[in-house]
């Protein structure tokens, strides 16, 4: 009886366990991620520390910068081994605090025995830099680069190259994300305009890739962006998601070309993605966290990450998105889906997956890694994939040697960066960049001035371009009288008072508009909310002109971005001159006579200076078209 009993329950036991494990074998159970899954995928990540604020998440937002490693944040890099950081200006105080920072940050990775970090920086020169203007040397960008091609070809792209290369290794860096190679076709692209060579493909990719290979060449890795190319569009993937309508034939002959070039010709690093609909290259449809239904972003494609890029274009390199946290994406995917598609598409790294500002953003940190490395144990992520993936990450860092980074001692690193950053050689370069990138674009013998003009009004953009281009003017003539007016503090009546005693009228445009952190005198920052909009500021330079002609005044207009709303002014202007730059350095001391004395210095408003007095003439050339915009 009791072994009939026994027999019977033993037999419910056995069918109970066939049961479970067939319905394991249809939904397979997640085991503890693994510490060596969880590292691969940490390599796959690079956040950014901008700010870090111990205390408790509150309302406002954290704005405490990292400028030293505490302790929360070295424990984030030695329990978790990510695959690198990215730093931002808000990072950098002086040549001493960078350098520790760096070493810090390479220490702890070190010491918990993962492989170096990717310290990675935005340095583009021109609109986009990093390190401030008085450490280093900024240069004037890539359209003023692409403005010298016709007469002096890559020799700029490749001087600058190795200028961002020695200045950013000195300081511990070995990642810098650029140069862009988009093409800027569109004179309305919001985000990249000046920061681009130009809008002939060709002359693109040959600058992009002479630059690139030049920071290489240094021990700097180079980063081609943004993938497969931003330079026709109206929308910033910072603020939306993008979308270009090319067709096929016009993608590879524009968009991929300077990519593609300089795949067959030199070794990128790496490429970064763009946050950017191509329904030619993939038009698959993905419903996003709001419900809505939408074409698939390059970032998050397969077919144009790995299809593409990988298989067809034959790039072999890593592939590293675009920040994960701008609206491109952000709005479209939560944090995890956001990793889960890019890496299933094919990238690489994952970049600023999410944002790290208090202690509890580390422990959602380690959540998105534990969650993405459940995916991978899940089958819903290629383990194969991502083991060649983080191979490729490992072999960049061992064959750009990071872990002789940061060999020197700190003392000596100290004084090589100190001889460095801001070399007279470097400067030289930067100063022989703006001279020869400014175009005239038109001159009806007004140029350089005559010896009956003596003086000038000058209307600028704001108070310090308008006191940069005074003081520059001023060095090289003594004699000249100059009145000088800010668009941002004077209305267009006081200005015209000014015409009937000026012999000239300078007035200059910055197209796109500058943002408020690029406005500079108090007057700026007060009137910033009065400010006129692009729009008003343009009908009051045109009523400038108008009147400046009809009382046969001489008029001189200066674009100091973009060219592109040259046509505007060109029928009341004499003479019309680009420069595709206007960065100014400011420097404060007392004089021996006890006063405080304010000076602005900026390569192109020497450039300027120098060309509208004589001292040199202007032979760039325009590396965008000029026509109206509709």
């Amino acid at each position: 009886m009791l072994k009939s009993i026994y027999l019977i329950s033993r037999h419910v036991q056995l069918i109970f366990i066939a049961t479970v494990l067939v319905a394991c074998s249809q939904t397979p159970l997640i085991s503890p991620v693994s510490k060596e899954l969880g590292r691969q995928v940490a390599q796959k990540l690079m956040i950014d520390l901008r700010y870090f604020c111990v205390a408790t998440k509150s309302k406002k937002p954290c704005t405490q910068p990292v400028t030293e490693l505490i302790e929360p944040l070295a424990s984030l890099i030695a329990d978790m081994g990510i695959g690198g950081v990215i730093l931002f200006a808000e990072n950098i105080e002086n040549t001493s605090q960078i350098l520790h920072l760096n070493y810090a940050l390479q220490e702890a990775a070190k010491a918990a025995g993962h492989p170096p970090l990717f310290i990675a920086i935005d340095q583009e020169g021109g609109r986009v830099v990093r390190l401030p203007k008085h450490l280093g040397t900024p240069l004037a960008g890539n359209m003023a680069i692409g403005a010298t091609y016709a007469k002096y070809g890559d020799r700029f792209a490749t001087q600058t190259g190795e200028v961002l290369a020695k200045e950013l290794m000195s300081l511990g860096f070995n990642l810098n994300f650029a140069p862009i190679v988009d093409v800027n076709v569109n004179p309305l692209n919001p985000v990249i305009n000046v920061r681009s060579f130009g809008e002939n493909a060709e002359i693109v990719a040959s600058l992009g890739t002479a630059q690139m290979t030049a920071m290489q060449n240094q021990g700097m890795m180079a980063t081609l962006k943004h993938f497969p190319g931003h330079g026709d569009t109206n929308v910033d993937s910072h603020t939306g998601l993008p979308r270009v309508d090319h067709s096929l034939l016009q993608v590879e002959a524009t968009d991929l070309l300077p990519f593609q070039h300089a795949i067959d010709n030199s070794s990128p690093a790496m490429i970064m993605t763009a946050h950017i609909q191509y329904p030619e290259l993939d038009n698959t449809e993905f419903k996003a966290k709001d419900g809505s239904s939408i074409i698939l972003p390059a970032t998050m494609s397969r077919k144009i990450l790995t299809g593409l890029l990988r298989n067809k274009m034959g790039y072999d390199g890593v592939i590293i998105t675009d920040a994960l946290n701008m609206a491109g994406v952000s709005h479209y995917f939560d944090e995890t889906e956001a990793v889960i598609q890019t890496f299933s598409a094919g990238a690489d790294i994952a970049l600023m997956p999410t944002i790290i500002r208090y202690p509890s953003d580390i422990k959602k940190l380690k959540k998105l890694i534990n969650n993405v490395a459940n995916e991978v144990q899940r089958g819903q992520l290629s383990l194969a994939e991502i083991e060649a993936s983080v191979q490729r990450i490992v072999s960049l860092k061992e064959g750009y040697q990071l872990k002789l980074n940061t060999h020197l001692p700190i003392e000596q690193a100290i004084n090589k960066a100190t001889l460095t950053l801001g070399s007279k050689h470097h400067k030289k370069i930067e100063q022989q960049l703006a001279n020869k990138a400014v175009v005239a674009v038109k001159n009806n013998g007004v140029l350089p001035l005559e010896s009956n003009i003596n003086k000038v009004l000058l209307v600028m953009p704001d108070t310090t371009k308008c006191m940069g281009l005074t003081l520059a003017l001023k060095s090289r003539k003594p004699s000249l009288h100059i009145k000088c007016n800010s668009m941002a503090s004077h209305d267009a009546d006081i200005k015209l008072t000014s015409l009937e005693w000026a012999d000239m009228l300078i007035t200059a445009d910055i197209t796109p508009d500058q943002s408020l952190a690029e406005l500079g005198g108090m007057d700026d920052l007060k009137h910033k909310s009065k400010r006129s909009s692009k729009q008003q500021q343009n009908t009051q330079q045109l009523r400038l002109l108008k009147t400046a002609r009809d009382l046969a005044k001489k008029t001189v207009f200066v674009s100091f971005r973009t060219p592109y709303k040259s046509y505007l002014f060109s029928p009341f202007s004499d003479a019309i001159l680009a420069s595709f730059d206007y960065r100014l350095n400011q420097t404060q001391y007392w004089d021996d006579f006890g006063r405080f004395i304010t000076e602005y210095q900026g390569p192109s408003f020497n450039a300027l200076a120098d060309v509208i007095i004589g001292n040199i003439q202007a032979q760039g050339s325009l590396p965008v078209s000029v026509q109206r915009i509709k």
